[in-house]
């Protein structure tokens, strides 16, 4: 089964696991193109080659980089005709450019096209996305949607074929694990942290709120970047808290793990707006992978990305939240406990493997589609 996939979020080296995953079938042929490079932001990402073993990995010239709904490989095509793909795995959402041109092309040789989504919540887009977006649903012959809100959105959109929930990637247990070893000296100060955007609707200003109101010895550290930030650090003043919160410039993924390991707890606050709930939270199984416990609240996929493995909390409830961090403050066994449910949660449902596997399983269906 020859798969060709593009994919711009595969040029972060960590990502690349689940390609070697995915390479180890038997059955599989893999290649996979990316750019060079991708803009996000106001800021450049380049191109990392870190788990290339097994599959080809082409860099290919991306247009309009930088544009999410716009940008796409002119030299696609080319590729294409040269591979003849049975399997054109498109890792992008069904209204960009990117995956109406893969899917066009991939026609041509009767490539069985599917697409990634991660949205979450319905939104009708403009012409000439929405005609893309429609013409991608007729012609995709399965799709693939990171968290269970997404299910129903293609299904209110008019997407009527097969869709399966798979996170567009696991975490890789060997480097996120906890520590080898005697267990180091715990610090008799509560630990907790926040990893991710600096921006309103992850509401960090809850957990600042709800530290506040902890009694005991506790310290915060806030790792990340964003427009939030002043006002955060100006909030944290405002509490008394300037001496007990430290607030960090986001970390290369080769150092997470040794982040996570100073922590005694994660701590994801996310709030919906109308515009945006949580899709995921990767920090949640990246924690949990390390034998960190997570409080989360229950916007989006949170409570499922957690399940039964930490605690959850009604999203802007500053009291619930502050009762588990009380909890856990106090509670030794509850936190290694936690952590221990946290590591066998990923291990069984989280893995690059187990995504992998997932994801191979959506080849064969698609792929015996073919023969019927």
């Amino acid at each position: 089964m020859r798969v060709l996939m593009i994919s711009k979020a595969c040029i972060r080296g960590s990502y690349q696991k689940k390609l070697e995953e995915l390479a180890k079938f038997d059955d599989i042929d893999l290649t996979v193109i990316v750019p060079r490079f991708w803009k996000e932001k106001g800021r450049k990402i380049d191109l990392e080659k870190t788990y290339t073993a097994g599959y080809a990995l082409t860099v290919e010239d991306m247009a309009l980089n930088g544009h999410f709904h716009l940008h796409f490989y002119p030299n696609l095509g080319t590729h294409i005709r040269r591979l003849r793909p049975d399997i054109m795995h498109i890792d992008e959402e069904p209204y960009n450019l990117a995956t109406f041109h893969a899917m066009r092309l991939a026609s041509h040789v009767d490539a069985k096209a599917l697409f990634f989504t991660w949205q979450n919540l319905l939104r009708r887009y403009p012409f000439p996305f929405n005609w893309m977006e429609r013409h991608n649903y007729r012609h995709s012959a399965h799709a693939i949607a990171g968290n269970r809100d997404g299910v129903d959105v293609l299904r209110g959109k008019g997407y009527q074929g097969p869709v399966t929930v798979i996170p567009q990637f696991g975490v890789d247990t060997d480097a996120y694990r906890p520590s080898a070893g005697e267990p180091k000296q715990k610090s008799l100060q509560f630990r907790m942290g926040y990893v991710g955007r600096l921006v309103e609707e992850k509401g960090i200003d809850l957990l600042l709120r709800a530290a506040a109101e902890l009694d005991g010895e506790w310290r915060l550290s806030v790792l990340g970047d964003g427009p939030f930030k002043a006002r955060l650090m100006g909030l944290s003043g405002e509490l008394g808290l300037a001496d007990r919160v430290t607030f960090q410039a986001p970390l290369p993924s080769a150092e997470m793990p040794a982040h996570y390991e100073q922590l005694d707890a994660l701590v994801l606050p996310s709030r919906t707006r109308p515009n945006w709930k949580e899709q995921f939270g990767r920090v949640l199984i990246e924690a949990m992978a390390c034998g960190i416990p997570v409080v989360g609240s229950n916007s989006g996929e949170i409570p499922h990305v957690i399940g039964e493995a930490g605690l959850i909390f009604p999203e802007n409830d500053v009291q619930a939240l502050r009762v588990h961090l009380s909890a856990l403050m106090g509670n030794p066994r509850l936190r290694q406990a936690l952590a221990q449910n946290g590591r066998e949660h990923v291990v069984r449902h989280y893995t690059q493997k187990k995504v992998a596997q997932a994801t191979h399983e959506v080849y064969v269906k698609t792929a015996a589609t073919q023969d019927q």
